[in-house]
Parts: structure tokens; C-alpha cells; sequence
């Protein structure tokens, strides 16, 4: 194992000890228990929002904590979900009156630890919901969670929802603006090598140097196949062609209702893709993968959506949420209206994300 470390159990600390003193204009860095809040949070009035998951998906969380985004992000460790503790913490440190949305990735120690932090903060009189993002189509169940994996999309609701918030939509609004983000959006990855965990000291997993994993999950979960190594048309056209002709998925989803304080469920359906569709698209680096192969990528992409009347309104490209070193790329699509498009216009400025400012 070659890396840039010094103490493989230190790597998470050491690694926010370097983010807060690089941004500290933009972020506060707490360590006990961690969590990472925007520097001028809480903001009064305004709707928070938090998300987390395990660290090793940089920059996801924490690089997208600031203005017109997240309020708080709770780093795990590596490929570990984060407590209820340090949710509880971060949701107290960033209410601003208005409540708070958790947005959450469907791994399974992630949705239970922030489904016990909704109830232990809705306990302490905050106003707190929480939307669980499923994104992933390639494979229904994983050995990490029940039903899709959260990907990419967790991105766009992450933007989205904090500029909805920032412009003064109030909590059941936002909720329900990130379950329709949820609802529009599929992502699918492919890996050519495996990630190494500085804890562990070795890859995740063996894949040959003449083979890829199709529909791999961003902790180095099993895709759909194995399959031989393709040319990036070949393999850009093949993961293209599975968002667009994903079919009708249904199931439900549990969420804290803030007025009643209690748990509901409501019906989630992913209605397939049209002619006409407008999609806002994220062209992703799992770690390893350098701009050029993600250019190229894109070029495939763009063609085969509008060979199908898909036009690709706006794009993102580069390593927003990887996977250690992985080497490897993931697409997301998000069909997107009016007020999604105008939302992902706003301006935002985060350690990872920033334009308009």
C-alpha cells in the first residue's frame, strides 16, 4: 500500500485538521463527536440541511458544506457510517428555527444511525425530517442495503435543496423538493480497479487487469457482471443506454413527519425517461480517473442522449464522489424542470463546488 498517510487509524482526523485550517472562511471542524457545520452557520430563519456517510467519498460530504448547500456534513470513517451522535450534534449546532433535513445515501448503517438521530432530536423539540436517496440501478439489493444504493444524485439534492432553502422554501417544501430530485434521478458506475482502505492495507476486492465491474457500488460492492475491458465508446454507450431504458421502479420510503412526530410511508416511484426529457448530468471520477477519460466520456454520453431526444441541459465533471483511488467513472441523470434548473443556477460557494459568487 502506497499512500500519502501517516497513522492508518489518524487518517480521517488528520485529514478535517487540513480541511478546516485550508477553509476556514468556510467551514468549522469538530472532533468530538466529528462533525464539519458552514462556518456562518446556524443561519436564522433559514431551513438546515445535513447529510453524511462514511469518509473515503471526498470530496462528498463535507467539500459541499457552505453557501447554498449543506449547513453540516458527519464524516465516518472510512467506508463507515457516521453515529446518531454526531448527527444529533450537527443538527443542534446548525437549527436555525426552521428546522432540519437530513438527506441520507440507502446504505443500510446510514439510514438506521440517522433515523435514530431524527428521533433523538425530534425528542429534543427540533423540527427534522429525513430522504433517503436510491439512485443507484444496478442491482436491486446489495450487500450493503435493501433496494438501490445511493450514488450521485445525492449531489444534485444536495445543491438543489440547499439553494431551495437559502431562497427561504421552508422544511416540508425542501423535503419534498429532495424526494422529487430522488424520484427523477439514476446513476450507474463502472470500476477498472479496486480502492485500498488505509485500514486495511489491501484492495477491496481482486479484478483482473483485463476486466471491469459493471454497476459497481461506490464502497467496491458487486455491479451487474463482469465483463471485459471495451473501448470507452463501447462502455460509455453501455452504461448510457441503461439509465436511459431503466424501467419503472416503485417502493417506499420511511420519513419523519415533523408535525406529527412520527414515522410515515410514502410510495416512491422512478417513472423511465422520455423524448424530451431535459437532464442535468454528472460525469464522476471514482477516485482515479483523470479529466481527459471523463471528457470522453461525456462526448458518448451527450451523443447517445440526444440520439434519443435527450437533451443534457446542464453537466458537472470531475471527482465529486468517489472512491478512495478507484479508478473508474460513474453517470448520473437527473430529469430536471424548470425549478430544479433555476435552483442549480443559484450561486454556491463550498470547498468543492462553487460558482455565481
Amino acid at each position: 500500500m502506497k499512500k500519502i498517510i501517516n497513522n492508518p487509524a489518524d487518517v480521517v482526523q488528520e485529514s478535517l485538521k487540513g480541511f478546516a485550517a485550508a477553509h476556514p472562511d468556510l467551514v468549522s471542524v469538530h472532533l468530538d463527536p466529528i462533525y464539519v457545520t458552514a462556518a456562518a452557520a446556524p443561519v436564522a430563519g433559514k431551513v438546515a440541511i445535513v447529510s453524511g456517510g462514511g469518509s473515503g467519498h471526498e470530496p462528498l460530504h463535507a467539500g459541499f458544506i457552505g453557501e447554498g448547500m449543506l449547513d453540516a456534513a458527519c464524516p465516518g470513517h472510512v467506508f463507515t457510517s457516521p453515529t446518531p451522535d454526531q448527527m444529533l450534534e450537527a443538527a443542534k449546532a446548525v437549527d436555525g428555527g426552521e428546522g432540519v433535513l437530513f438527506i441520507v445515501k440507502n446504505y443500510s448503517g446510514d439510514v438506521m444511525n440517522f433515523e435514530m438521530a431524527v428521533e433523538m432530536a425530534a425528542a429534543e423539540g427540533h423540527r427534522v425530517t429525513n430522504v433517503t436517496i436510491d439512485d443507484d440501478i444496478a442491482v436491486k439489493d446489495s450487500l450493503y442495503t435493501q433496494g438501490r444504493r445511493g450514488m450521485g444524485v445525492t449531489i444534485f439534492a444536495e445543491k438543489i435543496c440547499g439553494a431551495a432553502a437559502r431562497a427561504g422554501q421552508d422544511l416540508k417544501s425542501v423535503a419534498a423538493l429532495c424526494r422529487r430530485i430522488n424520484e427523477n434521478g439514476r446513476s450507474i458506475g463502472v470500476a477498472l480497479t479496486a480502492c485500498t482502505v488505509p485500514e486495511h492495507g489491501k484492495p477491496t476486492f481482486d479484478l483482473p487487469e483485463d476486466q471491469i465491474e459493471f454497476g459497481i457500488g461506490i464502497h467496491g460492492e458487486p455491479g451487474r457482471e463482469r465483463r471485459p475491458i471495451l473501448p470507452a465508446d463501447e462502455l460509455i454507450g453501455g452504461m448510457t443506454t441503461a439509465l436511459l431504458e431503466d424501467p419503472r421502479y416503485e417502493r417506499t420510503a420511511r420519513s419523519w413527519d415533523p408535525d406529527e412526530n412520527t414515522w410515515v410511508e410514502k410510495t416512491i416511484v422512478n417513472e423511465p425517461f422520455h423524448k424530451g426529457d431535459r437532464m442535468i448530468a454528472l460525469v464522476n471520477s471514482m477516485g482515479g480517473t483523470p479529466s481527459s477519460e471523463l471528457y470522453i466520456a461525456y462526448a458518448k454520453l451527450e451523443e447517445v442522449c440526444a440520439s434519443k431526444g435527450i437533451h443534457i441541459a446542464r453537466s458537472l465533471i470531475g471527482p465529486y464522489i468517489t472512491s478512495i483511488e478507484m479508478q473508474g467513472i460513474s453517470i448520473s441523470l437527473l430529469r430536471a424542470d424548470d425549478e430544479m434548473l433555476e435552483l442549480w443556477d443559484t450561486p454556491v460557494l463550498t470547498p468543492a463546488l462553487r460558482w455565481g459568487m
